[in-house]
């Protein structure tokens, strides 16, 4: 596998575990907080299927790094609002970590062989 192949893999299997954890919120934080993470998760997964798939690759990259990013704060106030627990939060932070590293990897690589 490569940096691709294995972002996309890990961001649909965080989605897989995380959707249910979300349908666990208070149904007030349900559909501000959990939709909002969710709709993060599912925007990284069809950004970088979409990366995948065209020779736009670099903008796309960025985009989709940054709405990671966002999904970091995101998790981290569900975690401070007592959410999800400091144990799944230090799941996802690595869930999600990794991730990042993946599409880091797969950054430098399209940024290499852009010049």
């Amino acid at each position: 596998m490569n940096e691709k192949e294995d972002a996309l893999t890990k961001t649909y299997d965080l989605m897989l575990w995380l959707f249910p954890q979300i349908g666990k919120f208070p149904k007030g934080y349900r559909f501000i907080l959990g939709n909002r993470i969710e709709n993060g998760l599912l925007d990284i997964c069809e950004g970088l299927i979409e990366a995948r798939y065209t020779k736009e690759k670099l903008h796309i990259l960025k985009a989709v790094n940054i709405k990671l990013e966002k999904l970091r704060y995101l998790v981290r106030l569900s975690k401070d609002l007592k959410l999800i627990s400091l144990k799944k939060y230090e799941y996802l932070s690595r869930e999600m970590n990794q991730i990042g590293s993946f599409m880091g990897g797969w950054l430098k690589a399209t940024n290499r062989a852009s010049k």
